[in-house]
């Protein structure tokens, strides 16, 4: 459905205007799609994002630094984040052996574990991404990079 019937509004001040709005209002659409797949497990989505990026560091250690730079939400408290994650035992973190400063951050079999769940529960994402060709993703993947670019 278009963006002007989904929010009854024909009017934008130019094309940037609308590319704004149509960006939000996608973003607030597919948030519910992606709960959907973390709230069962009483997982936020920032906590999964911790989760998949110590996924694809696995075996090796994580530090606070790299999860903050990896973090999609940019404003998310990442040390916060990892303290829940240990009261759920999907994380461990230990003294670095090179640096006594720093703490070495692993995902724990049952983060593992939690993730594949949470993936097969994602295909539904996909499902409604499928509107439109992979090439049409690849080539909105494009546009978005050069956006930020």
């Amino acid at each position: 459905m278009k963006l002007e019937d989904e929010i009854k509004q024909k009017k934008f001040r130019n094309p940037y205007h609308k590319l704004t709005v149509n960006i939000i209002y996608t973003y607030n659409w597919m948030l519910p799609l992606l709960r959907s797949a973390t709230q069962p497990y009483n997982i936020t989505l920032q906590q999964y994002n911790i989760l998949r990026i110590l996924r694809g560091q696995h075996p090796r250690p994580s530090s606070l630094v790299l999860l903050r730079e990896r973090m999609l939400d940019k404003q998310s408290d990442v040390s916060r984040l990892i303290d829940r994650l240990l009261v759920k035992n999907l994380v461990e973190r230990t003294p670095c052996t090179e640096d006594r400063r720093k703490m070495d951050i692993r995902i724990t079999d049952d983060g593992l574990n939690l993730l594949q769940d949470i993936d097969a529960k994602l295909l539904r994402v996909d499902d409604f991404l499928s509107r439109i060709t992979p090439e049409e993703a690849t080539q909105l993947n494009d546009l978005l990079d050069d956006l930020r670019g």
